[in-house]
């Protein structure tokens, strides 16, 4: 297996999960878990979906290809789009987390992966730019390198 950095970064192959009789939810909670898994440069091994939420989870053919997957070490970590995918609540979904645990891999939820912007965050990221490349707003030209 992989050695992962300090918080949680690195090479980690994972597996995204979805089950929704709609294609358009399919598609759309695996956009959320690549994107959630890009965001943590994880590498996503394969995405798996169901199309009948009404089949017991350990009955369904992509969710046991999942579980085979964890099992031979082909992925360490499972996404999921949204814990509806899964489980009924999130009791529910926390107990299916320790259980995955337990065969050595981890469960998490793609909730909200819009990235959280604070007000003021973008001219501050500006002004680091901008103070980085020696541009000042304070003068008309950026600084001279003379003694």
């Amino acid at each position: 297996m992989p050695n992962n950095p300090i918080g949680g970064l690195g090479h980690v192959p994972v597996a995204v999960y979805t089950c929704s009789a709609t294609a358009t939810v399919v598609r759309d909670g695996e956009k959320r878990g690549r994107h959630y898994a890009d965001a943590r440069h994880w590498h996503v091994a394969r995405a798996w979906s169901d199309t009948d939420p009404a089949v017991l989870l350990d009955e369904r053919p992509g969710w046991q290809a999942i579980t085979t997957a964890l099992s031979t070490g082909m992925i360490r970590g499972i996404i999921v789009g949204s814990l509806s995918h899964v489980a009924a609540d999130t009791a529910q979904f926390a107990s299916l987390g320790v259980l995955i645990r337990d065969r050595g891999g981890f469960l998490v939820h793609a909730a909200d992966t819009a990235p959280r912007r604070t007000l003021g965050q973008l001219q501050r990221r500006r002004d680091v730019a901008d103070a980085s490349s020696g541009w000042s707003p304070w003068e008309d030209t950026p600084q001279a390198d003379t003694p």
